[in-house]
């Protein structure tokens, strides 16, 4: 196995950095060695700076896409963190209805976007729409629609096709939203077009604009910051704040905080969980 110096690890973070914003401290010159040995052979390289170069130099992009697809952490499971999900439907989501209904004068029903930044696989985006399907009374008498991004092509075709093998499918699922939101093929489980027909995908670099996504009633962007440097943290949540509704809501991991970070987010808490909207 072709191994890192110091030296080639330091361009390398350099160059990971700047294509996806993941930032790595020198232990992780395993993750590197690792995940981008598949690309040596299928570029026909020796050494990881053949594959630097070749990436340096690769008018198409194509090799720098397939080394984000690589280097990406994309762990993720159904229902991930659930409380964050109990929140969604038993509060966000009434207030934001409750709130709507009573500046409506159009008669035009509520509208509801939701985005999740970084949502690896679809499990996030997918919990997300059952969720807020299971708790409207007549889904079809809203706009409801759910985005899922995230800077990886490989990911976000997976979750596009939802379509999952059985292991996926017994990491957070309950049985009966099993049952009820998806149909097994073959060896594999798909969603249902009910939930299907809710949500899109979309690659995004969250490090560049996209203002053309538009505004956001409900944005979920956890433990995605974490592999972030702090200055591109800060960015990252001056970004989110305009694509931010008004009286906008955010989420975050568990384990996250924004103190010290975007002093603009108000934490608030329900239950268990916290979430962010700003400051008036």
């Amino acid at each position: 196995m072709s191994k890192l110096d110091q030296n080639e690890f330091r361009y390398w973070a350099k160059y990971i950095c700047e294509i996806s914003g993941i930032s790595l401290e020198s232990s992780k010159t395993y993750l590197i060695e690792s995940r981008l040995l598949p690309l040596l052979k299928e570029y026909d390289c020796m050494a990881f700076r053949d594959l630097y170069q070749k990436s340096r130099n690769d008018a198409t992009g194509e090799i720098e896409k397939r080394i984000v697809d690589q280097i990406t952490t994309n762990e993720t499971s159904f229902f991930r963190d659930n409380h964050h999900f109990e929140m969604l439907k038993y509060k966000i989501i009434p207030d934001i209805i409750n709130r709507q209904m009573q500046q409506a004068y159009s008669g035009d029903p509520p509208s509801i976007r939701i985005w999740s930044a970084g949502c690896s696989t679809g499990q996030e985006v997918y919990s997300i729409a059952i969720s807020v399907q299971e708790i409207l009374d007549n889904p079809k008498d809203y706009n409801l629609s759910v985005l899922g991004t995230d800077i990886s092509g490989a990911v976000i075709s997976k979750a596009s096709s939802g379509t999952y093998n059985q292991m996926e499918m017994e990491r957070g699922l309950p049985h009966v939203a099993l049952k009820k939101y998806f149909f097994q093929k073959r060896n594999t489980w798909k969603i249902k077009d009910e939930i299907l027909e809710l949500v899109t995908f979309k690659k995004v670099n969250l490090f560049k604009s996209f203002s053309e996504l538009g505004k956001f009633d409900v944005i979920f962007c956890r433990n995605v910051a974490i592999y972030f440097q702090m200055d591109d943290r800060k960015k990252l949540f001056q970004n989110i704040e305009k694509a931010l509704a008004k009286d906008g809501i955010l989420v975050i991991g568990s384990t996250e905080t924004l103190t010290g970070i975007a002093p603009q987010y108000e934490p608030r808490r329900y239950l268990k969980s916290v979430y962010y909207q700003l400051r008036k």
